[in-house]
């Protein structure tokens, strides 16, 4: 027996493994950019809805890891509520479980043929939706040629002695050697941080003959428990409601856990009813043919009954975690921090964040809209408001910050060219909106001049400035909304004009100021600022329609 060709042949599988499901995410995210922005649509709605979004989301990127993740930086932007958030990764659990269908379709033979077929659109197709379909068909045959690597590898394991002397410590067939697989079913997820991972090298190992049903059963509960892991890591340093949801996840995993190996035997007689054919019926070349349909079944029926327990308990686990996890005093910033690797996000689902990322962006830079005009229109000088535009300007360029820093690091992964122009649009919206939020807190320090120096401008010359305010401020609003209805070429094109129209209204109102200069109605001081404030408001115009350059994207 030799363990070096064994060892490597297998790791050299695995590897293939890794990167086919590496492309399989990637590929079924481009091809499905509009469904994964309607899913997040629903989160929001009910518990049925956020469950159905948890499992249609984890379709199509393959990883109940990013989507967990997702969800806890969601909680933590304040976007999502612990109640929606937890039935989003109860769906999760049960998305992830297309995988296992994907792995127990026999055609690994065929696994080069697909790599033959998707090689080319993927690296030289002309369309998204090309190189999406190559990638998929890339991705399905790396997927598949690794678990055949990994079969021949495994395989003569199942005749070695000292490994079967070895194994029946794991046999599951007593509750000591049940517990110990489930310990190392969770322990590996861990390591390996992926339960896809772990399921392929279940269904490889069971299906070579190594080991029986009851063992990858019980290695399947364990990886269940394991794969909570990520939401606990992305939760440190989050605020109290996303480590609330954390919690959550990893609680109903373990105690759904406990209740399968409470009734084990039960379950697996109850798969074995349910799924034609003896799951440990051995072949002629001492394989067992059957036995990946009912892993597959399995894992799914796990995760499908384990919800079912759930859903209408969830108003009970959300008391519970709140219990668990007691609010912590701090103030919390009700916005995202990406938390996680950033490196292993999906893009796709990377993009989408940063989307609601720069909708919160937006939102503050309208607050600061309203907040700019109470403060410049009151009698005096009031510092609570002057502080608070001062705060919201401080949040705008750390999300900037951020925005840039995430999406650089997602960039260095593999995008499409779609992605990629996208990435680089909301790097640049999000700097121009940044600079929006300057320019407003710009026109408060100019305000705040004139309330220190107890000067005042002409009732004429605020006419103007409250006019051309209020006509950017709506400027603005309209292209902040553009992006949210997807505007089309007609759409921009006509706001487009619109900001020309304000060109010619400001030097309208900068020819009549320059009138009252030689009227001699205005001062010198209050006129100088009278012009600083104006030119603000024209760079916050300029900024705009620069936003609207990012619009085709």
């Amino acid at each position: 027996m030799n363990y070096f060709d064994i060892s490597y042949t297998a790791l050299g599988g695995l590897g293939l493994f890794f990167l086919g499901l590496k492309f399989l995410s990637e590929g079924l995210q481009s091809s499905s950019k509009e469904a994964i922005q309607s899913i997040l649509a629903t989160l929001t709605k009910n518990r049925v809805m956020a469950v159905l979004a948890g499992f249609g989301i984890t379709a199509f990127v393959q990883s109940s890891s990013i989507s967990t993740v997702m969800t806890v930086s969601l909680v933590n932007a304040g976007l999502l509520e612990l109640k929606q958030a937890i039935g989003v990764i109860l769906g999760a659990n049960i998305g992830t479980t297309v995988t296992g269908w994907i792995l127990s379709v026999k055609v690994g033979k065929y696994g080069l043929l697909l790599i033959g077929l998707g090689i080319y659109p993927m690296m030289a197709g002309k369309t998204n939706g090309a190189n999406a379909l190559g990638k998929t068909l890339v991705a399905l045959g790396l997927i598949f040629t690794g678990l055949e690597f990994m079969s021949g590898a495994f395989a003569p394991l199942r005749e070695d002695p000292n490994f079967i002397s070895w194994l029946h410590l794991f046999d599951a067939q007593s509750l000591p050697s049940l517990l110990a697989c489930v310990a190392i079913g969770c322990l590996l997820t861990v390591i390996i941080q992926s339960s896809s991972a772990m399921l392929g090298i279940t269904i490889t190992l069971a299906s070579t003959g190594v080991i029986d049903f009851n063992t990858a059963v019980a290695l399947i509960i364990g990886e269940n428990v394991g794969t909570t892991i990520t939401a606990q890591l992305a939760a440190i340093g989050a605020n109290t409601s996303a480590v609330r949801t954390a919690r959550a996840h990893a609680i109903f995993n373990i105690l759904g856990a406990v209740i399968f190996v409470t009734m084990f035997p039960y379950y697996v007689s109850f798969i074995e009813w349910m799924v034609a054919g003896e799951a440990d019926l051995v072949a002629a070349d001492g394989g067992h043919p059957n036995i990946a349909w009912h892993i597959a079944i399995a894992h799914t029926m796990f995760n499908v009954l384990n919800v079912l327990l759930w859903i209408p308990l969830i108003d009970y686990l959300v008391k519970f975690v709140i219990w668990l996890v007691p609010h912590r005093g701090e103030k919390e910033v009700h916005k995202l921090k990406y938390l996680g690797n950033r490196a292993t996000m999906a893009p796709e689902i990377a993009l989408q964040q940063a989307d609601l990322e720069m909708d919160n962006m937006i939102e503050i830079t309208r607050e600061m809209f309203n907040i700019t005009r109470d403060y410049t229109q009151s009698e005096q000088h009031d510092k609570a408001i002057y502080d608070r535009i001062n705060h919201l300007e401080d949040i705008t360029d750390n999300i900037e910050e951020e925005m840039i820093n995430f999406i650089t690091t997602v960039l260095t992964d593999s995008v499409t060219q779609g992605q990629s122009a996208r990435a680089y649009a909301l790097i640049r919206m999000a700097d121009e909106f940044e600079s929006i939020a300057d320019s407003l807190q710009s026109f408060s320090i100019y305000r705040a001049r004139l309330y220190k120096q107890k000067e005042s401008i002409s009732a004429e010359a605020w006419a103007d400035l409250t006019e051309f305010y209020n006509e950017v401020d709506t400027f603005v609003g309209r292209v902040a909304a553009a992006r949210r209805k997807r505007a089309d070429s007609t759409r921009i094109t006509g706001l487009l004009e619109e900001g020309k129209r304000l060109n010619k209204l400001a030097n309208t109102m900068r020819d009549r100021h320059l009138e009252r200069l030689k009227a001699g109605t205005c001062m010198s001081i209050p006129a100088q600022t009278y012009s600083d404030m104006f030119v603000s408001l024209r760079h916050i115009k300029n900024h705009a329609v620069n936003i609207l350059e990012t619009y085709s994207n």
